[in-house]
């Protein structure tokens, strides 16, 4: 199960520059005016070799000022829910505000680790500024700069020491297919279709995580675990409005899934919080199968399905080697479909090509198309291929010199893996070792 670190704080401390130094990109757009994080902020980063996911909860803060206080008590109760450490940012220029104080009060009794930042310490030697933080009871403070980077590095070795180890992926008997996607795009209507009539070939799975509904589906041949994370959540807490919280959800359904039915809207279109959820796929090396939903309500001429298809792998790209389906799940249109290429992803995830064929197939390749000449006029030789005995799909060139292998040329190798065996919808990894 992967392990979610949510950043919290008031606006303008400096949440987002934290956020953008631990997945290292600049994902979001930092501004000085109040609650300009508008982008969805959510990203993998590792630190001595523990993966997470870390959010930055200031992309979901809307409204004005006076929602703010509001809005940010109810993603600290989120994030003590949700995530399984927090990071709790404050200002060191601006010193304890009366919102800090409330967010220490409603952290304190909490049983997940919470590590306090303070932020905007520029000189390395004025971490006596910190000091006055101590006053939130919420023992060590961790004095940093988000800018420059300093003091980040002591704080994530106190932080992964709170993060249970990631359990290996183990081969579980069934595949598991979660239904991910924004609110409204359909989901609950596609998994009834799916389920339909036949829900007495159906037993729910109670219990197995507090946020999705595992249920198990043996039927046509069929027979797999459906994670579905439109459920209604149980709890007399309703966060449904808040779409941090089908996020948290989707984030959580990604990391413990064989395959993703990444849903989307056909009226609205792949729309950048798609785009978010379809890297995390990627990152986490799952399968992926397209469905855009809704397919009826959209005019259509012979080729509309062609030209949509390409506008989004367009976006998508470099991975774009994945199946779209075209769905109406109220006509139930297309949906057995939909059930057959998560089938056959996940085939293709568990795929392994013997190391003889690889080298058969692709040397040949190499020989006809080899890498550009390095910089100091030498030669990359790549003597054979191999594939790793790992879950998801790894190759390994074996080569003269790894570092000189141009990203590009990658690319022209992963092209000519996936043009000659079928890794569709499926992310795959390549690595250049020293022979």
């Amino acid at each position: 199960m992967g392990n979610i670190v949510a950043i919290i704080g008031r606006p303008n401390v400096g949440k987002s520059t934290f956020f953008n130094r631990l997945v290292q990109m600049r994902q979001a757009i930092v501004e000085e005016t109040s609650g300009v994080t508008r982008d969805r902020h959510y990203g993998r980063s590792d630190w001595n070799g523990k993966a997470f996911t870390v959010i930055d909860t200031g992309g979901y803060v809307v409204g004005s000022d006076d929602i703010f206080e509001e809005e940010i008590r109810k993603q600290v109760v989120l994030a003590i829910d949700e995530a399984d450490a927090i990071i709790f940012v404050v200002d060191a220029k601006s010193g304890i505000h009366v919102l800090d104080e409330e967010v220490a009060e409603m952290l304190r009794p909490s049983k997940k680790p919470v590590l306090l930042a303070v932020n905007k310490i520029d000189i390395p030697n004025k971490t006596d500024e910190a000091a006055e933080f101590y006053a939130l009871g919420l023992g060590e403070i961790y004095p940093i700069s988000a800018m420059s980077g300093s003091g980040t590095g002591e704080l994530l070795d106190e932080l992964v020491k709170h993060l249970p180890d990631e359990e290996p992926e183990t081969e579980s008997e069934l595949p598991r297919f979660a239904i991910v996607g924004r609110p409204n795009v359909g989901k609950s209507s596609i998994i009834n279709a799916f389920l339909g009539k036949e829900r007495n070939i159906v037993t729910n799975i109670a219990g197995t995580t507090r946020d999705s509904i595992d249920t198990h589906y043996n039927a046509f041949g069929m027979n797999f675990i459906l994670v579905d994370t439109a459920g209604l959540r149980k709890k007399g807490k309703v966060y449904e409005n808040i779409e941090f919280y089908s996020v948290m959800r989707a984030i959580r359904a990604i990391e413990k899934s064989d395959v993703i039915i990444l849903l989307i809207d056909a009226q609205n279109g792949f729309e950048g919080q798609d785009m978010n959820i379809l890297r995390l796929v990627e990152k986490n090396r799952k399968g992926l199968v397209m469905v855009v939903n809704k397919w009826d309500l959209i005019e259509k001429n012979s080729n509309t399905h062609l030209q949509y298809e390409k506008a989004i792998k367009e976006r998508t790209s470099p991975f774009t080697d994945y199946p779209v389906v075209f769905t109406s799940a109220i006509e139930k249109q297309r949906i057995f479909k939909v059930l057959e290429m998560a089938n056959e992803v996940y085939e293709n995830r568990t795929r392994k090509i013997s190391t003889s064929t690889l080298n058969e197939v692709l040397l040949p390749l190499i020989a006809a198309s080899p890498p550009p000449t390095a910089s100091r006029g030498k030669y990359v030789k790549i003597k054979y291929i191999t594939q790793l005995k790992t879950t998801t799909p790894q190759f390994v060139f074996f080569c003269n010199t790894p570092k000189d292998v141009k990203e590009s040329y990658s690319r022209f190798l992963e092209n000519k893996i996936r043009e000659n065996f079928n890794f569709k919808g499926v992310p795959i990894q390549l690595y250049f070792r020293q022979k």
